[in-house]
């Protein structure tokens, strides 16, 4: 028979083995196997992930409140010809299957799906000549997610950090109320979303959960059912206690291990905050308001995103991917296109509605645009665009940006830019100048050498207001 200590000992081990408390038992049990992860490890989900909340300040000091961010990371490179740029006039192995349809901007088209942001296009920019010579998807990732392009030649495929990217630079410089982490990314970190030197600490918080889910419940984030907070705060007892190996000192050896203190502090402090919880009750909202956004996944994280906005977290990121269409270009934008476009539009006129749209920047963008000629890949049956980093569009609205203007244009084949050449260093600068971050400012690295935010801090004139 077992003892009452042995019984408490298999109790606690029954509740350790929660999911919700793995990151607990590693630390308990194993700490330095978290040396193996990294700011991946640290990054992943749980709420011993989560960004310093101690250390923000705001590098511009203006009247004027800084904006949030909603960036919609369409992953894989959309194209322009089938959304925001068509080419209707062009030959048929250009133009495509899709026609044009009119906006409420007088003289602008965009392509037939786009129904629902085509009739408020008054309400947001379309940048139409950004151009950059990254051609492969980390590579691109990298240089649209941070203003820096890479360094060294890297794989298509590949996750790249050699720069911060946005989200992480605003969770070093911005505040968030409540607990609440400054830098999210649902429902997975993009290619090139890290924080680089910056650190773990700056890495986004991951909600990989299911908004559209009947049973959605953010894991870590409230308690573990069967456990009541004292007993929670009891297993914490149970971890100070236990935790007493040592500390790397040194600051060049980066130790993951020396931060885990503070994601363990800010975590209980989350897990046990009201208003932080509540920012993801999104079945608190109005059923007319969720069948606007659409019930399915994509639709609810970015209600989920209005939410976080509302609560005060200052950059979300939503990971959309599956825009890499080498093949069935038409079949799939068909069944994708409908849908992507009203729960976009749902976005931008639900903050808009509340007020909200002057203060938070909705973005919709990916790594480049597509080859301006349709192909058919080795094997493949039906035809679709290849990479083309010459020409891209990029939706830009709220944060006080001008609506109803489209930015530049691409020639009659939608090959490159033939009015107002941009770089990812002039997008990148408008977001910093818009959340209140100089894109001129630079930070020293742990290295000891100074690296400048983006190497051309000037924003785009059109979209400052």
């Amino acid at each position: 028979m077992a003892t009452p200590h042995e019984e408490h000992r298999c109790e606690i081990d029954r509740e350790l083995a929660h999911p919700a408390l793995a990151p607990v038992r590693r630390a308990l049990f194993d700490r330095r196997s978290m040396l193996r992860f990294g700011v991946g490890g640290l990054a992943g989900g749980s709420f011993f992930g989560l960004t310093n909340l101690s250390q923000a300040s705001s590098a511009i000091s203006s009247d004027k409140k800084p904006s949030a961010c909603i960036l919609i990371w369409m992953d894989g490179g959309p194209t322009h010809i089938e959304m925001f740029d068509p080419k209707p006039d062009a030959p048929t192995e250009i133009r495509g299957e899709f026609g044009p349809i009119d906006t409420a901007i007088p003289g602008v088209q965009f392509s037939e799906h786009m129904t629902k942001l085509a009739a408020i296009a008054d309400k947001f920019a379309v940048i139409r000549s950004v151009s950059h010579n990254q051609g492969n998807h980390g590579a691109g990732n990298h240089y649209m997610m941070t203003g820096a392009p890479p360094r060294i030649p890297v794989g298509c495929g590949a996750f790249v950090s050699f720069h911060p990217s946005m989200g992480s630079v605003a969770s070093v410089e911005r505040t968030a109320p409540h607990s609440l982490p400054r830098y999210f990314s649902l429902p997975s970190m993009t290619r090139s979303g890290g924080p680089n030197f910056l650190g773990a600490t700056h890495a986004p918080f991951v909600v990989s959960d299911d908004p559209n889910s009947e049973n959605f419940r953010i894991r870590d984030l409230a308690l573990p059912r069967g456990l009541e907070e004292p007993r929670f705060l009891d297993r914490r007892d149970l971890r100070a206690a236990v935790d007493r190996l040592p500390r790397f000192d040194d600051p060049a050896a980066a130790d993951p291990v020396t931060a885990l203190d503070d994601y363990y502090a800010q975590g209980y402090q989350l897990v046990t905050t009201p208003e932080a919880q509540a920012a993801f009750q999104i079945e608190r909202e109005p059923g007319e308001v969720r069948d606007a956004y659409g019930r399915n996944p994509f639709g609810q994280r970015l209600l989920l995103a209005r939410r976080l906005v509302e609560a005060g977290v200052p950059f979300i990121t939503i990971n959309d991917g599956g825009w890499d269409h080498h093949s069935n270009l038409f079949g799939a934008l068909r069944k994708r296109l409908p849908g992507w476009d009203s729960s976009v539009a749902a976005l931008i006129n639900d903050l808009d509605d509340r007020g909200l749209l002057e203060n938070t920047m909705v973005l919709a963008l990916g790594e480049f645009g597509r080859t301006p000629k349709l192909s058919t890949l080795s094997g493949q049956t039906t035809v679709g665009r290849d990479h083309w980093s010459g020409a891209m569009s990029i939706l830009f609205a709220g944060g006080g940006t001008p609506g109803g203007q489209v930015i530049g244009a691409t020639d009659r084949l939608g090959h490159a830019p033939s009015e107002r050449r941009l770089s990812p260093e002039n997008f990148v600068s408008t977001v910093y100048t818009k959340l209140g971050i100089d894109p001129g400012k630079h930070y020293i690295t742990p290295a000891n050498r100074p690296t400048f935010l983006v190497s051309d801090p000037t924003p785009i004139d059109e979209l400052m207001g």
